[in-house]
């Protein structure tokens, strides 16, 4: 069958439309011709602004009228006339846009509950074996080969530009802030990093706007004498950009790490409650893992992280220790 129009549908987090990336750029070197359209949620479009293989992003407000938006969503869809359709999500709402489309091929995972609609449909399986991209790309081997894709997002030179003016000596990134209490490498922790961090090289501290404080405080206890926060200061794009260049990337278990592997940034990765086995590992050519060496019986307490430590001791983030398991000589001295 041809395929001419293409929609994928990932409206979870920042981190879930990094990891779905490589599914455009299989489907558009197998069907170079075709439009590919991607959903995300409201919040999340700037991902994908001005991405060269994406016809159109549509985004979906789920805070604003939520059902009533869905009921347009799903209209819109359908009248789009979609030759193919993939639904990476796993939750009732994509799974009703997803029925309701009218494509003629409908794949997702098995684990949706309108999964039932599906023309095809495989299982999600965390089995501390196979990454994330895997499992996404699996929907698709069917239609293009079982070749590995790594995430990809495209910066455009004005991005780069906007950027370049922090680029004048050499330095670290650090995205110090997550969803989630137990995915977030402590405060003091991220002190003592930058404490030990080449004096002489310039630190920024990134994130959201709902980060500002933390990277404030941050700043204000160590005694490196060169942090700028950068927080709620640039978007998406610009800051991988900005990853682009660093020595190193300092992140958690979280978007940041995949934004580093979606432009092949070098990054040093920090897992606290969860696990890198689950499938949610860096990517990227220059990568390094950091997790505590204790044998501890509560880890991983879950998947996605919590809001707070079920033990109430926070010990799978606070036996990492920095001058053994994050630093080295490059970062130190150079």
């Amino acid at each position: 069958m041809e395929i001419k129009k293409i929609l994928i549908i990932q409206t979870a987090f920042i981190g879930d439309v990094i990891l779905a990336t490589p599914l455009i750029e299989k489907l558009k070197r197998y069907y170079p011709d075709s439009e590919l359209d991607f959903l995300v949620r409201k919040g999340n479009e700037g991902l994908l602004r001005d991405h060269p293989k994406i016809n159109e992003v549509i985004i979906w407000d789920k805070r604003k009228a939520k059902y009533n938006g869905l009921a347009k969503l799903s209209r819109k869809v359908r009248r789009n006339k979609y030759d193919l359709l993939v639904n990476l999500q796993r939750f009732a709402s994509s799974g009703i846009v997803t029925s309701s489309s009218r494509a003629k091929i409908r794949i997702g995972f098995s684990k949706n509950p309108f999964s039932f609609t599906l023309t095809h449909k495989f299982p999600h399986v965390i089995d501390q074996t196979t990454h994330e991209v895997e499992r996404n790309l699996s929907l698709i081997k069917h239609l293009t080969d079982d070749s590995f894709q790594k995430p990809v997002l495209y910066p455009t030179d004005q991005d780069f530009k906007d950027v370049e003016k922090y680029k004048t000596h050499p330095y670290f990134c650090i995205a110090p802030a997550s969803v989630w209490f137990t995915k977030e490498f402590p405060e003091e922790k991220w002190v003592e990093l930058t404490d030990q961090l080449n004096q002489e090289r310039r630190v920024f501290l990134m994130g959201g706007p709902a980060d500002i404080e933390l990277c404030q405080k941050i700043k204000n206890e160590s005694i490196h004498s060169n942090i700028t926060v950068l927080a709620g200061e640039l978007n998406f794009l610009q800051s991988a950009a900005l990853m682009k260049g660093a020595r190193m990337n300092f992140v958690n278990d979280s978007a940041p790490l995949h934004m580093a592997s979606a432009v092949n940034a070098p990054v040093t990765a920090i897992y606290c409650s969860t696990i890198p086995e689950f499938g949610f590992g860096p990517l990227s050519d220059n990568s390094k893992i950091v997790q505590t060496r204790e044998k501890l019986e509560c880890r991983p307490c879950g998947l996605h992280g919590k809001k707070a430590c079920p033990k109430k001791h926070f010990n799978c983030a606070y036996t990492i220790d920095v001058s053994r398991d994050i630093l080295d000589a490059d970062h130190r001295n150079q």
